[in-house]
This record gives C-alpha cells, structure tokens and sequence, in this order.
C-alpha cells in the first residue's frame, strides 16, 4: 500500500475538507465540556448537573446522526455538510447571545448537536471517493477530524478566561463558516452513490442483526472518546483539584492521542483485519479502565488514560474499516445509525460518571461500567466473526479482492 496509489485513487482536497468539516464540528461539539468548569462554577452547579450539561450535546448530536445520514443520502452528501455547518454556525451564535440560566445551557448545547451529526456526512463524503483497498484509511483520515476535540481543550479555558465564556462562542463560529465556505466551493460530490433508493429501502437496515453489533462495538469506542473528551475537564478539576484552565487542558492528553491513532487504527485494520485489530482492543480498553476506577495519583491516572485513549480511538478507525463493506451501497446511512449509537455512548459515560461521583462519592464504578462494556462488545465480536469472515468480509476482517 503506497500512499501515492491512495492519493491517486480518490479525491483528496474533499478527502481533506471531510476532514476538517469533521475537526471544526467536534471542536464545536465538546467545547461545552471544555468550559464546564467555568459555567458550573458561575450557574453553582451540582456534579448531576454538570454531567447533564455535556451529555445534552453529545445526545443530541446521536439523535440528529440518523436523519442528517438520510439526507445526506438523498440529498447529497456535500449539500448535507454545508448544511450541518450552517446550524451550528446559528446555534454558537445563540451561545453568544442568549445564554444566561442553566436550562439556557441545555438549550444551547441541543443546538450544538447538530456540530456532532457532522459524523454521518464527512466521513462517506471524503472516503467515498476511494476504492474498497483504501477504506479503512480513507475513514481513518476523514474520522481523525474528531482532533477537534484537542483544539477545544487548548483554546477555550484559556480563551474563556480572558474573554469570558460566553464570547468563546462568537470565536468558535469563525474557523467553522471558513470551513464552510471552502467546502461549498472545494468539495466535489463522491461517486459511489451507485443506486439511489428511496427512505423506506434505507430503513430496512434497522431489521439487520450486524448493524446491531456495529452499533454495540461503535457505542464502547466512540462513546468511550467523546464521553471522557467531554467530561474530562470535570473530572481532573473536581477529583484532582487542577485550575480550570489546567483541566481542560490535561484532557487533550485524551483528546489528541484518541484522534492520531484513529488514522492507524483504519491503517492496521487494512492490513491484519479489523476483527483482529478489535479482539486487541476491546480487551485494552477493559484492562485500563479497570486500573483507571482504583483512581490512582494524577501521574498514574495520565498514563492509564493515555493507553485508553489508544485503545478508543484505534477502535473507532478499525470498525469503520469494516462498516463499508458491509453496506457498500449505504454508506452515509449505517455510518449516521453506528454513529448515532455511538455517540449515545458518549451521553451516557458522562452522565454516570456524574451521578456516581454524587451517589457514592467516587467516579470509580463509572470506570467499571465502561470497562464491562468493552467486555461485552469483545464476547460479541468473538462470537460474530466466523459467520462474517464467511459471508462479507476476509480472515480476520480484511477486504476480500
């Protein structure tokens, strides 16, 4: 595999704008974690409370993954991304202006969901351009735009605190109209929407037993990274006493790790199989997680995190090294559906990491909870993998030629 023959194959400069579509949309889509310290400690909120806070973006986003996929299937998937951006640009602006209560807060952040449904669009958009050899790294390089996540734990505590958090939000919707513009004017429409079906044809892939799985395996990764990008700057400023500026900013140790080894994740699975790459993964992620819920002093606690975030973030490349041969012809769809249980994964983790840390007075058994469903999505897969490496895809879960 040369990189020259993967440029050659496809389309890169929309390659290249997926994948910043995808990186200013999660920069938008966590950047209320990012500032929670900041709005908790102004509104008085309790640790339930806060947990609710990050989780109602990431919900929402898991909630507009399905119909944004679906549009962008009828509609096209580049008209889709122009759209997307166009909300989120009108949901930061709200932020700016509006924002003064804690139910104003949970407004908001519904908004900003639609930054997190971006998932659905880019990542069909860049990889559709390229051929089934090059998939799991076409997705890797479309799905590493979840870096946004490093830019929102840089700039905005740094950026709060000196103008003040509301004004972030002005800031943020900058990069994401440039981006914008670029992709209406740039981007070119993949060609591998082959046949073109109607709404109810798409449909019929809820009746499917494998897009289940995916959805389970998708929900322990992803919703693994976005639910600790998320909720992170909370966890390190409550648990560990840091400065609202430095929390948010420890939690790019996730964030960046996550998002680089997304790229290598899809380049392993191409090469060994992304059901080989998984059965390692999965078993990772339970091992860390587990280590992580002892709550161990904050160097410890960095280093444990950081072999997580391996664990998720490969994770999320090496499903979507196998998610398009499953649907070749669907991809925007089941990427909106996986997507979308995936980032129920991310509500999820931070809504329980909070009613933990109330219920019982320690974060460790939302650790634990995570760690059993890496468990859970590892017996699955070893129990689905005979029947797919005889029917869709190779040994191992490599492209079959």
């Amino acid at each position: 595999m040369s990189m020259k023959g993967f440029l050659q194959s496809g389309h890169p400069p929309t390659l290249l704008l997926a994948f910043l579509y995808f990186d200013v949309s999660f920069m938008v889509w966590v950047v209320n974690g990012a500032m929670a310290p900041f709005i908790s400690e102004d509104l008085g909120l309790s640790a339930a409370q806060k947990g609710l806070m990050v989780s109602v973006p990431v919900l929402a986003g898991a909630l507009l993954r399905i119909p944004l996929g679906f549009l962008a299937e009828v509609w096209g998937r580049k008209n889709a991304a122009v759209l997307g951006m166009a909300l989120t640009v009108a949901g930061l602006l709200y932020g700016w202006q509006s924002v003064n209560t804690y139910l104003d807060v949970l407004l908001m952040g519904a908004m900003l969901g639609v930054a997190g449904a971006s998932f659905a669009v880019a990542l069909p958009l860049g990889a559709g351009w390229f051929p089934p050899q090059y998939q799991g790294l076409a997705m890797g390089i479309a799905g590493a735009g979840n870096s946004g996540t490093v830019l929102a734990g840089l700039f905005a505590p740094p950026l709060a605190q000196r103008f003040g958090w509301a004004n972030v939000y002005a800031l943020a919707a900058l990069p994401v109209l440039a981006v914008l513009l670029a992709t209406w004017r740039f981007a070119k429409e993949p060609p591998d929407r082959v046949v073109r079906k109607r709404l109810a044809d798409y449909l019929k892939v809820f009746a499917e037993g494998d897009l289940w799985v995916f959805n389970l395996l998708y929900w322990v990764t992803f919703g693994g990274f976005v639910g600790f990008s998320s909720f992170l700057p909370t966890f390190f400023r409550d648990e560990y006493g840091l400065t609202k500026v430095q929390a948010g900013q420890f939690m790019t140790v996730v964030a960046f790790t996550a998002s680089a080894v997304r790229v290598l994740g899809g380049y392993v699975a191409d090469r060994v199989g992304g059901i080989t790459t998984l059965k390692f993964l999965y078993l990772l992620i339970a091992a860390t997680a587990a280590f992580a819920s002892a709550i161990p002093p904050l160097p410890a606690m960095l280093v444990i995190l950081f072999f997580m975030a391996i664990g998720m973030g490969a994770g999320n490349g090496a499903v979507f090294q196998l998610l398009p041969f499953r649907w070749p012809h669907a991809k925007a769809v089941t990427t909106g559906i996986v997507g979308e249980f995936g980032a129920l994964g991310g509500a999820f983790l931070p809504t329980v990491m909070g009613i933990a840390k109330e219920i019982t007075g320690s974060f460790s058994s939302g650790f634990l909870i995570y760690g059993a469903s890496a468990v859970i999505a590892w017996l699955l897969l070893y129990g689905v993998a005979r029947v797919w490496t005889r029917s869709w895809i190779g040994e191992g879960g490599r492209a079959r030629l």
